[in-house]
């Protein structure tokens, strides 16, 4: 049976900001983490990831779900990892733990969660065409009013960035409290195409209501960009 492995992994931030500005890549931190970890440890090796930085801090951690064990992902970056990019995430600071073999139902847990509450269209919505990458609030505007905004319907962004993560989490858990302690807007790079949209981060619990499907979600990650840093649920104590 594969093991699912949780990773940490130390990053000092000035190094890889130059590795990034090398690469043309500073504009972007999750698409440089992304070829950074790609790079160094194998394609699709270490994902889905959050960096997790202090603020004014010099070094960030790094973490990451992965099929990999340490021995492996150590030998993969020191046969083929590039000098400059292991100077960046050193391999030999790996600390590794391997996730339980199974989940119990009806358990509860607290988690954190960085998002982009965002849809992609299958059909045409007022200026945005099929295939568009859409804010969920502005999705959830258009549905109720397509012939513009009313001033007697407010739509609440929270309440739909929450339904949003409810809906992510289908039948593998439901989620049972859910605040919302950043929210941006933020511009990544995709395939050669730049696209503007919500950065959230959720706080919360969550009660196990499908052990395998659960289990699926902490490999996929929640939402899209799941390669580029959204979407890996860390788990917490609940009161945490």
């Amino acid at each position: 049976m594969t093991v699912l492995h949780l990773i940490s992994l130390p990053l000092d931030i000035q190094t890889f900001r130059r590795w990034s500005a090398q690469r043309n890549l500073s504009g972007d931190e999750g698409a440089a983490l992304h070829h950074l970890l790609c790079e160094s440890f194998g394609k699709s090796a270490l994902q889905p990831f959050r960096l997790m930085v202090a603020p004014g801090a010099a070094s960030a951690t790094l973490y990451a779900y992965t099929n990999a064990d340490r021995a492996s992902l150590v030998q993969t970056a020191q046969e083929t990892g590039m000098p400059d990019a292991l100077a960046v995430c050193d391999p030999t600071r790996l600390a590794v733990k391997a996730m339980p073999p199974s989940w119990t139902k009806d358990r509860r847990l607290a988690f954190d969660l960085r998002v982009r509450p965002v849809k992609r269209l299958m059909r045409p919505a007022g200026v945005f065409p099929k295939g568009a990458e859409v804010d969920a609030f502005l999705l959830e505007a258009l549905r109720r009013h397509p012939d513009g905004p009313s001033s007697e319907d407010k739509i609440d962004r929270e309440t739909v960035y929450r339904n949003w993560l409810a809906e992510r989490f289908g039948d593998a858990a439901e989620v049972m409290e859910s605040r919302i302690v950043r929210l941006e807007r933020s511009t990544v790079s995709r395939n050669g195409k730049r696209c503007e949209g919500p950065d959230v981060t959720f706080h919360g619990e969550i009660v196990i209501r499908d052990s395998k499907a659960f289990a699926d979600r902490l490999v996929r990650g929640v939402g899209r960009h799941t390669a580029y840093g959204y979407g890996m649920l860390l788990l917490r104590p609940r009161g945490k």
